[in-house]
């Protein structure tokens, strides 16, 4: 395989030049390019974005969703350099700085900011590094090396456009770096590699050819979200969907589940009626004790009784004290579920 071209170096650009050029390129001539955080997505493997939404974002005809953890970025951005010392620390591999913006040189619409470079102590070899952080509940993600798959999509694109053996990750999760770091390295598979470009030279060919993909792969709940995101709130006075018959099963299908969650919500609030007129006795017995005990032949049944305290805003007194602050900080959410009924012809 050839060699990368290089596009154009990053450093220093605003994060607006940044975005054009990962967009079109730096001279704008990239009808669709795709980046690696995209191949995640296009898999319809991503946790944040589905096939169809970058689709649409691809094309011009929606916007980028605002991220609403623009905090948590700015940390994984500055964790970037402390998981890169921790690397080379760790390995005894070299890390150094690559601005540039690679492009593949057989498939033009594929372009690659790596966060870093390294070369492996061992042999001298060259490999890209990505540094990533996480919150603590995420870690098993990484454990014994594992990798998660949005992330190895991502890395193995890059090995491809900047045609590189060797890739790498330094996850951070915490301050111990003992315990708190993951370092798994991969090697470059061709095999693999194929099946990438396959796909992404299909979803080129959709987006050149207005053919969107469907969120059958994607799973529900990111889908729902997903519809959300791109539909926005429904409009009253539209007129009403007539479905064919081929929709007649999914459709009794969330009918009947409907209906048994339901079913399951009022047998829930019987039984706390019960759990409730059970628990009157044991209170008044408790008095102000936090815990009871009640020792058996076979078992302890043990009695928790303990005051939880919890403060959140009045919204009614701050509405009638305070009404223009009230009007300030009032946070408007939207959301829209599905519903079916079943009722006579």
């Amino acid at each position: 395989m050839a060699a990368p071209i290089i596009l154009c170096d990053c450093a220093g650009m605003s994060n607006e030049r940044w975005l054009e050029c990962r967009a079109h390129g730096p001279k704008g001539t990239i009808p669709y390019a795709v980046g690696g955080s995209d191949v995640a997505a296009i898999f319809g493997v991503s946790p944040w974005v589905t096939p169809l939404e970058l689709w649409l974002i691809k094309k011009g005809r929606i916007k980028a969703p605002v991220k609403n953890n623009e905090d948590q970025l700015e940390m994984g951005h500055l964790l970037e350099p402390i998981a890169a010392h921790w690397y080379q620390k760790k390995t005894g591999n070299l890390v150094y700085d690559d601005t540039n913006l690679y492009q593949h040189a057989d498939h033009p619409y594929a372009l690659a900011n790596m966060d870093r470079r390294y070369t492996r102590a061992s042999d001298g070899e060259p490999g890209i590094l990505e540094c990533k952080s996480c919150t603590y509940h995420k870690a098993d993600d990484w454990a014994e090396n594992a990798i998660p798959i949005y992330y190895e999509l991502q890395l193995r694109f890059y090995l491809a456009v900047a045609d590189v053996e060797y890739g790498a990750f330094s996850c951070i999760w915490g301050n111990n770096p003992s315990n708190d770091l993951a370092i798994p390295e991969i090697i470059r598979d061709k095999g693999k590699e194929d099946i990438i470009f396959e796909r992404l030279d299909q979803w080129i060919w959709s987006l050149e050819h207005d053919k969107p993909p469907t969120m059958e792969e994607v799973k529900p709940k990111l889908a729902l979200e997903s519809l959300a995101r791109i539909y926005g709130a429904s409009k009253a006075g539209l007129p009403t969907i007539e479905f064919s018959p081929k929709y007649e099963r999914t459709l009794r299908q969330i009918a009947i589940l409907q209906d048994k969650v339901a079913d399951c919500q009022a047998e829930i609030k019987t039984y706390e009626k019960e759990i409730a007129a059970h628990s009157v006795r044991i209170a008044e017995i408790m008095k102000e004790h936090e815990h009871g005990v009640l020792n058996t032949t076979k078992d302890k049944l043990l009695i928790d009784f303990v005051t939880k305290t919890t403060k959140r805003p009045d919204s009614k007194a701050l509405k009638e004290k305070y009404p223009s602050a009230y009007a300030d900080v009032l946070k408007v959410t939207e959301s829209r579920k599905l519903k079916v009924q079943i009722a006579p012809a």
